[in-house]
């Protein structure tokens, strides 16, 4: 699915998103995350062994609502499944959201053991 231009720029501008995931027994875990695109695919990079890692593990299903931070009532939600959990370029792109959210050259959060994943999101549903 084509992410139109609207969902496009609450993406690019700072904005956080909130992901949804289930939990082993079905139940909702939220958790706000810091999101990007490449395209048609919504990035989102995490820990390996975070919650949301594993949920996505057990099942692709996940939803997203993005906000803008200005103006709440421009808002979207987007429920997608996942594609593919990656490690490719994973500390980089880290870097590259710090810079858009915090101002930072480099993510300041990471422990030395922490290894990063890039989750790649396919939309299937968009409402905005």
């Amino acid at each position: 699915m084509k992410l139109p231009q609207n969902v496009l720029k609450l993406i690019e501008d700072k904005n956080f998103a909130h992901l949804a995931t289930l939990l082993h027994d079905g139940a909702p875990h939220v958790a706000p995350v810091w999101v990007d695109h490449d395209g048609n695919t919504i990035l989102v990079n995490t820990a390996i062994g975070r919650v949301k890692q594993k949920n996505i593990l057990k099942d692709p299903r996940v939803a997203l609502s993005i906000a803008e931070q200005n103006n709440p009532y421009n808002r979207v939600e987007i429920r997608g499944r996942v594609i593919s959990q990656t490690r490719d370029g994973a500390d980089a792109h880290i870097d590259k959201l710090a810079n858009k959210y915090t101002g930072t050259k480099t993510y300041q959060k990471s422990s030395p053991n922490e290894k990063r994943i890039i989750i790649k999101i396919e939309p299937l549903h968009i409402s905005s």
